[in-house]
């Protein structure tokens, strides 16, 4: 068995007898071997600075430090490349050829056994022992890589951010810094997907991550979570404003449009920070409330950066508490609907009903603009939806059947429900399970409605119109208050905002526009409600501008169905 030429060998041993017999050991092969000697562990470990070697062979016992230590300091060197150990010793102990095996050696031979074979054999076992460790170690990186690394991005995963969350909070503070989570999502993410495609998505991500990690220091941690999801770890924090420096050079570093393809993509993200200790006492709450600062961001715009602040928690916490109140008044028809009037303001005549949905504990005093956007984010407004169109109706039939009069009951409908076909089908179905005449419903809808997926919400409209029923265009007078959608659209009724009858600031320039929208409805033949009427001057003003309807506190306020069934023949104020 020969070994390999051109073998390098550093022999350390204090023993200067033992080492003539090594190298007259070695020197009988006939491949060449080159042998440099040191007789203690510290100048074995000099020597190692300057020079690479192939072998070492090294006894056990020395003075001041032995041959384990030296191991140890060895294999504590990532520069120590290939270098294989085979430990000596002139013990017959068993347990100390396994301490040295655990240290780090590859091999352990007794000094009695240094004849050429045996020595040979130790040198060419260990090499090779040496080299399916390195091989193993490698594989154990690799699979290491893997498992902390994002393969998109290349940095960190949601597991090792984690981890090094863990290391960086259990640091003892001395209270002159503190740590900042920065979590991230992307703006209208789901848009380049749709639009360019997935690999289109997949270079925004790259060059969102090489871009956000330019403004980073070399220590600081950075990661993808998942999706279009991004957190950033911050430590030695002695100010907010370090936090926001850092998240207003991540958002200048989006101003310049990315290439892909041939498109020119613009991405902004939207930022929540939150601060340890002084936020949150642990990772977990930690988490959470930059999390809820970056849902605040994302609600108040695109590109938007948020601080952790209570009050951003305590919103959160409400808008959860309507999440799960939405699943459970749902699931037990325990919401209530109560009924405004309309009146004829020719006549003073209820004519009419509004179908208002309420929440069924007062106490909680959540009123619909509150829960209802959140029930439509979380499609929680189809079944809501469906629910107050069957009591709707069903309370409408049983009116005309007690007071043999027709009115007509007014019911709000979500933009996302007339995003749904088969909402419409449900209108028509519950109108002719309660035989109630389409002409005595009217749906009300707001502006905003028509200019969301136009193509099927027409459709929902015109389909509904067709069958009898009446369209009213709610909240006219705010927003875009397109002229275009009177026309477009089979629309009917007319409802003036009630801010029109906000007069304290620019009095006459309000009166003057709600006259001017007055006559122009009245010009295409619609009918006009003007909403809310809640003083005498409001109605005067209604009436002298031939307002067909009304509705307000001052007319009548919501109420249940019972109030309304003891006084439905009533006037009210002339």
């Amino acid at each position: 068995m020969e070994l390999r030429r051109r073998l390098n060998v550093l022999l350390v041993d204090d023993d200067i007898a033992d080492r003539k017999i090594i190298r007259r050991t070695l020197a009988e092969n006939a491949a060449e071997v080159k042998v440099v000697e040191a007789s203690s562990v510290n100048e074995g470990l000099a020597i190692m600075q300057g020079q690479t070697f192939d072998v070492v062979l090294l006894d056990y016992r020395m003075p001041e430090m032995n041959g384990i230590e030296m191991v140890q300091e060895l294999r504590s060197r990532p520069d120590l490349g290939s270098t294989a150990i085979v430990m000596m010793s002139a013990s017959e102990n068993e347990s100390l050829a396994v301490k040295c095996i655990e240290a780090g050696a590859q091999d352990f031979i007794q000094k009695a056994d240094l004849e050429r074979l045996n020595l040979h054999r130790a040198i060419i076992h260990s090499q090779k022992r040496f080299e399916l460790e390195h091989k193993l170690h490698q594989n154990y990186l690799n699979v290491k890589h893997l498992a902390e690394k994002d393969p998109l991005t290349g940095l960190s995963n949601r597991h090792h951010f984690n981890q090094l969350m863990d290391i960086l909070l259990a640091r003892p503070n001395s209270g002159k810094a503190d740590v900042a989570l920065l979590l991230m999502d992307l703006d209208d993410f789901k848009y380049v997907n749709d639009t360019l495609g997935h690999d289109a998505g997949d270079r925004l991500l790259i060059e969102f991550s090489k871009r956000v990690k330019k403004q980073l220091r070399r220590h600081e941690s950075f990661a993808r979570l998942g999706g279009d999801e991004f957190a950033i770890i911050l430590g030695g924090i002695k100010s907010t404003q370090q936090v926001r420096l850092v998240t207003q050079r991540i958002q200048q570093a989006m101003q310049e449009p990315i290439h892909i393809g041939g498109s020119e993509v613009y991405c902004k993200a939207s930022i929540g920070a939150a601060i340890y200790p002084s936020q949150a006492q642990e990772k977990d709450q930690l988490i959470k409330c930059a999390d809820v600062a970056m849902y605040k961001a994302k609600a108040d715009g695109k590109g938007e950066i948020r601080l952790y602040d209570q009050s951003m928690s305590d919103q959160y916490s409400r808008q959860f508490d309507i999440q799960v109140g939405l699943k459970k008044h749902i699931q037990e028809s325990s919401f209530n609907i109560h009924f405004q009037p309309v009146v004829d303001l020719n006549n003073n005549k209820k004519i009419g009903f509004e179908a208002l949905i309420r929440w069924p504990d007062e106490e909680q005093q959540i009123v619909p603009d509150e829960f209802i956007p959140i029930a439509e984010k979380n499609s929680d407004i189809h079944a809501i939806g469906e629910w107050v169109i069957d009591k709707a109706i069903q309370q409408i039939s049983q009116w005309q059947k007690l007071h043999a009069q027709e009115r007509f009951i007014a019911i709000n409908i979500s933009p996302i429900q007339l995003q749904n076909l088969e909402v419409t089908q449900y209108i028509i179905d519950c109108s002719e399970a309660y035989k109630v005449n389409p002409n005595n419903i009217v749906l009300e809808i707001t502006e905003t409605a028509l200019f969301e997926k136009q193509a099927v919400i027409k459709q929902s409209i015109e389909r509904l119109s067709n069958y009898g029923f009446l369209i009213s265009l709610d909240d006219f007078g705010v927003g875009y208050s397109s002229i275009s959608h009177l026309i477009e659209y089979p629309i009917s009724i007319v409802k003036l905002d009630k801010s029109l009858f906000s007069l304290e600031h620019g009095k006459q320039k309000r009166k003057e526009v709600f006259v001017a929208l007055a006559e122009m409805l009245k010009r295409l033949n619609m009918t006009i409600v003007a909403e809310g009427i809640e003083t005498q001057d409001h109605l005067d003003m209604c009436k002298s501008l031939n307002i067909d309807h009304g509705q307000g506190f001052y007319l009548g306020r919501p109420v249940a169905a019972t109030v309304i069934e003891a006084e439905i023949d009533m006037k009210v104020p002339a």
